[in-house]
């Protein structure tokens, strides 16, 4: 007898039949082929089935009766081996997990200033690329431990960032029913407040924060190493709360703690968020927002303001998203104003900017989109739109793009 449709039998596999215990011995298969890529058995039909041991329990497939035999066979050791290993991932996988992720989003870009134009592929047109490892284990009673690294990508050029491998994230966390705490480089609190209210979530040629300005401290508000950082869990009814402190460790920027309560539930959306940053004359950033889905669209507006010493910035942002096709459209509108003890922070640091965009989605994890934007400064203003030529004091600059995300 010889079986069909079972990988990894070898061919000179041993084959003997044994009937039930108290079943019939009629029925014997005899010298026929015993096909094993049949489905499972039916009541009426013949069929076979996995059991422990390595046993295939069969039925006639020309007789529609409860006759059963068990089909032994002998394997190499080699597929015993497999076997095993294979055990031994299944209950590890049923404790823990370990996912391999990342986006790649490239972008054909135009830019114009000064009348100068500027033509680039560009990455991170529409979501940062990155490239990342996290994993979870269940400790029993609810507690649970996991890790993530996610580093950035520049997906038009194949390289990463040289300083920081993880420069992303790098954390190891613990989580329970008091919420979770996390270890590590990690984006800030107020940072993820931003991105709520922002339809690019910070990303991209038509980013809200590209008018941000740390006013000259040297702090960035996006990440910290050496960071402690705390959530509340999840069940609080719509509310929410997290908080995360950062050791300088000899860098003064680097020294910060920030805080952020907010309640999501339904349409609404409303968060408070606060930073500070630096030793001596600090940093500081506070900010409100909210949005409210409407179903056929959702305004939503952000008020900051940056101070540092004297100097201070006020930013406010009229957002708006909107369902379209198989993806949404949006546009923002962001000013600036600044003011300080010279006038040329004011004069530095006041613009507009205004943008708009369209995403496609094609699936679940890959996505068309365009984005147009343009920038206006004061003064002796020269931010300008991302991968811009040099803006002229008081100038404008602006520019769109049209690009590919694939998440994976």
């Amino acid at each position: 007898m010889t079986v069909r449709g079972v990988p990894g039998i070898s061919r000179s596999c041993v084959i003997r039949q044994l009937p039930l215990q108290g079943v019939g011995a009629a029925g014997f298969f005899g010298a026929h082929d015993l096909n094993m890529e049949s489905e499972a058995p039916d009541p009426t039909r013949g069929g076979w089935q996995v059991q422990p041991g390595g046993v295939f329990l069969a039925r006639p497939s020309s007789q529609a009766r409860p006759d059963l035999f068990f089909v032994e066979y002998r394997m190499k050791k080699s597929i015993v081996a497999l076997a095993v290993l294979g055990s031994f991932a299944s209950v590890a996988s049923a404790q823990s997990s370990v996912t391999l992720f990342g986006v790649i989003d490239v972008a054909a870009r135009y830019t114009k200033a000064n009348g100068q134009t500027l033509k680039s592929l560009a990455t991170d047109g529409n979501t940062s690329s990155r490239l990342g490892v996290r994993g979870e284990e269940a400790l029993g009673g609810g507690l649970k431990a996991g890790f993530w690294l996610e580093g950035a990508v520049n997906a038009d050029a194949g390289t990463a960032d040289t300083s920081k491998f993880w420069g992303r994230r790098a954390t190891v966390s613990l989580a329970g029913e008091f919420g979770e705490v996390r270890l590590g480089r990690n984006k800030s609190v107020a940072q993820l407040h931003i991105e709520a209210f922002d339809p690019t979530s910070t990303t991209g040629l038509g980013k809200a924060n590209q008018l941000y300005s740390t006013l000259g401290s040297g702090v960035s508000v996006a990440r910290f190493d050496n960071m402690v950082s705390y959530s509340l869990p999840g069940n609080l009814g719509g509310f929410y709360g997290a908080a995360d402190v950062a050791a300088g460790e000899g860098n003064s920027a680097g020294k910060a703690f920030s805080g952020r309560a907010g309640y999501a539930a339904g349409p609404l959306h409303v968060s408070a968020a606060f930073l500070q940053a630096g030793v001596g004359t600090k940093y500081k950033l506070s900010s409100f927002g909210g949005s409210y889905d409407l179903g056929v669209a959702k305004p939503s507006l952000t008020f900051s303001t940056n101070k540092f010493g004297a100097a201070k910035q006020t930013i406010i942002t009229a957002a708006v998203t909107a369902p379209l096709g198989a993806g949404n459209v949006w546009a923002s509108w962001t000013k600036a104003d600044a003011n300080g003890a010279a006038e040329t922070l004011k004069a530095a640091y006041d613009a507009t900017h205004l943008s708009a965009g369209y995403i496609h989605n094609l699936s679940k994890r890959t996505a068309l989109y365009t984005t147009v934007s343009k920038i206006e400064n004061k003064g002796a203003g020269k931010i300008g739109v991302l991968n811009t030529p040099t803006v002229a004091a008081g100038g404008g600059s602006g520019g769109f793009d049209v690009g590919v995300r694939h998440n994976f």
